[in-house]
């Protein structure tokens, strides 16, 4: 869905926003109701972000029945789109940030023009590239025990991963599980000390060294898993009817990686509880700038604060202009007399 709304006479829009999401969305229904004309690109593949791939969510406010993923999105999406934005689904393949106008292309080859530019990419989940991944995505494989613990009360599950994030994953699935398993592919942890001491000790908790998913059993959902030893390359099976996979994830930051400062967990950089980055005009939303909480209410929240936050620098930019153009210019004579003095 697409709404006209035509640029500025000069070609230059107040503002874009590369991405969509709760955050992309969230930032687009602000700026609207600013007054601020937003040209939201969605992209052609991952419009909606992750949650387009989530099934029940349950947690996100004014829902108290739950909603699917798709469907919130949806919603997000026609409140944008009520409040003016208009709406791409296209590609952006490059960004120019520097300067007062930023350049946005998209992979028509169309450059669009602007003052501010919200980045809002949001981060993939790092997945285990098995053939039924996918296929069972929603109907027991899951990146997120947040979002679908709830789901698996009384249940067997396994947890893949050994860093902080998995260790955090199977202690908070202990709350609905019967049993949690943690598959790590070495025999230490990476996870700091303090996680390692908690899940080892859990009595709900325990662990399979040495070993990495070779397969998922399950048609219409997970029964368990095909496990492949590290040290001798045999193999076992694991009786479990959900996978949590909890390897880390990266943000989506390749269009700017070499234009803005990123953080050492790969994250856009920003000013303190802002959205600043390390560019003038350039803002950031969502998951793109957290690296750890990565909900869609504190993504929502960050695309709220980045809409703000252009409002406020497009006024600044405003009153400079207007500052400038009161400032009279002298007569010729009197630049003249002066510099005869």
């Amino acid at each position: 869905m697409s709404i006209e709304t035509p640029a500025a006479a000069d070609g230059v829009r107040d503002v874009i926003i590369v991405g969509s999401g709760p955050s992309g969305y969230t930032a687009a229904v602000y700026t609207a109701r600013a007054n601020l004309k937003p040209l939201l690109i969605a992209s052609s593949v991952t419009a909606g972000g992750e949650l387009m791939n989530t099934t029940d969510v349950e947690n996100f406010p004014g829902f108290p029945e739950g909603v699917m993923g798709p469907d919130l999105m949806a919603q997000f999406e026609k409140q944008a789109a009520r409040f003016g934005t208009e709406i791409l689904f296209e590609d952006v393949t490059s960004l120019e940030l520097d300067g007062d106008i930023k350049k946005v292309t998209i992979g028509t080859g169309e450059t669009f023009l602007a003052r501010a530019v919200i980045i809002s990419t949001g981060s993939a989940y790092r997945e285990l590239g098995l053939e039924d991944e996918k296929r069972l995505s929603g109907r027991g494989v899951s990146w997120c025990a947040t979002c679908d613990g709830f789901f698996f009360k009384g249940q067997d599950i396994a947890v893949i991963g050994g860093g902080d994030s998995a260790l955090e994953e199977a202690l908070f699935l202990t709350k609905f599980a019967s049993s949690v398993t943690v598959v790590h592919r070495r025999s230490t942890l990476r996870a700091s000390k303090i996680m390692q001491d908690r899940a080892l000790s859990h009595e709900k908790i325990r662990f399979v060294w040495d070993s990495e998913v070779a397969g998922i059993h399950g048609e219409d959902k997970v029964t368990g898993l095909r496990l492949r030893s590290t040290v001798d390359g045999s193999e076992s099976d694991l009786a479990v009817t959900g996978v949590f996979v909890a390897i880390g994830n990266d943000p989506r930051t390749d269009l700017v990686k070499d234009q803005l400062e990123l953080t050492s967990e790969g994250t856009i950089a920003v000013a303190g509880r802002t959205s600043k980055t390390s560019l003038p005009g350039v803002f950031a939303a969502g998951d793109v700038i957290d690296p750890t909480y990565r909900q869609a209410i504190t993504a929502s929240g960050s695309g709220c604060v980045a809409a703000i936050d252009v409002e406020h620098y497009l006024a600044d930019l405003g009153d400079s202009v207007a500052t400038a153009a009161e400032v009279p210019t002298p007569p010729a004579e009197a630049v003249s007399e002066h510099a005869a003095l």
